[in-house]
């Protein structure tokens, strides 16, 4: 037989996704493992939401709808992001894809050669890096500043002539980290003077806790140069209903739109109409859930202090992210083999020496798997 794709084989399997695997293995066979290694949050979708769907199905929503998404979604998204990310957008920018990740995707595509350089700010989520290689891009990568998270002026030294696009992601997976104005404003300065695109991930937007949430495309002069990539699954509790999207300068959601045209056609109707409610509807259910996972967060951040362990600032999305001290591969495996508990190393994100703990977990289940850990030490 002929060989297969090089460029496939040369992708990294996701690190997270692996270890959910694995302890999904380890339950089969009668092991209580805590699952902290996957974003997901443990609250159903809310009724509302679900509701809409389902009588977008009973209407007999569930025929082929426009390729970038279905017009009362994409003008939602465009409202959305005019009033409350002071992006200026029009429905025509939106893509609705099938999830964040899809749309990150397809923006690569649309915009990276081969040969073209892409910024990666570590710690990063998993999925950045092989995107950019799908696309025929070579990833580049720096870190932040460890004390805060923010970068500094060393960030600069990543950008080269080759540079086409910058990843920006607040908050942060797997930090939680939240950037500050002045992080901000030096990678807009750096697109802007280096004519590249920012690629701004703000899927966490809506979970933060004790700052504000700003969006680079709202700066002056970065419009026309940000791709502001969302979705429901995090803030709507909606990760099954694989609905994410885009919002782009027109030439490069043109782009983005045959690609999809070419991939997935669009994401499924009727789980559009469900979206549309999620943005429409009664926000109070992400506030609710905001506020419980605030109560976890500042029960397992105190617990891993407690315990001697420095975390990262964890002020958005829902993840602890630990400094080990040591073999982050080790720990993590240590931590699975002898206290059931999984969590994703931070060599999967590009900081060796870090665990990553999701709290979107019940309170219960958070505070078994603390004392698991601090068994471990004792």
């Amino acid at each position: 037989m002929k060989s297969l794709s090089r460029k496939v084989a040369e992708i990294a399997p996701s690190a997270t996704i692996e270890i959910s695997d694995r302890a999904a293995q380890m339950r089969a066979q009668g092991i209580d493992v805590i699952g902290l290694s996957i974003g997901e949050p443990d609250f159903p979708t809310p009724a509302h939401i679900t509701r809409a769907c389902i009588d977008a199905l009973e209407r007999g929503e569930t025929h082929y709808a426009p390729s970038p998404g279905i017009p009362a979604l994409r003008e939602a998204i465009a409202d959305k992001l005019q009033t409350e990310n002071h992006i200026p957008c029009t429905p025509g920018q939106v893509i609705v894809a099938c999830g964040a990740k899809d749309s990150i995707y397809e923006a690569m595509e649309a915009v990276i050669n081969p040969g073209d350089e892409v910024v990666i700010i570590d710690p990063s989520w998993v999925s950045y890096e092989p995107c950019v290689q799908l696309a025929g891009g070579t990833p580049v990568h720096c870190k932040v500043r460890e004390t805060d998270f923010q970068v500094d002026d060393s960030f600069l030294e990543a950008i080269t002539p080759k540079t086409k696009m910058i990843v920006c992601n607040s908050p942060s997976n797997p930090s939680g980290a939240v950037m500050n104005d002045a992080s901000l404003r030096l990678i807009a300065d750096a697109a802007i003077d280096n004519d590249c695109y920012v690629l701004s991930d703000e899927i966490y937007e809506k979970l933060i806790y004790g700052k504000t949430h700003v969006s680079i495309g709202s700066f002056d002069n970065m419009a026309d140069r940000t791709i502001t990539v969302n979705g429901f699954s995090k803030a709507y509790a909606m990760t099954g209903w694989r609905i994410g999207y885009a919002a782009a300068p027109e030439p490069v959601a043109k782009q983005m739109i045959r690609v999809q045209q070419h991939t997935i056609s669009h994401p499924a109707t009727f789980a559009m109409h469900g979206a549309v409610a999620a943005l429409t509807g009664d926000q109070q259910c992400v506030e609710a859930m905001r506020c419980e996972f605030d109560t976890r967060r500042q029960y397992i951040i105190g617990a891993l202090h407690e315990m001697g362990y420095e975390t990262a600032p964890a002020e958005g999305a829902f993840y602890a992210y630990v400094k080990t001290g040591g073999d982050d591969m080790a720990v993590s495996a240590r931590w699975l083999a002898e206290a059931h508990v999984a969590v994703t190393p931070g060599t999967a994100f590009g900081t060796p020496g870090w665990v990553r703990l999701s709290y979107a977990a019940s309170l219960d289940r958070l505070k078994e798997a603390m004392r698991r850990i601090a068994a471990l030490s004792d």
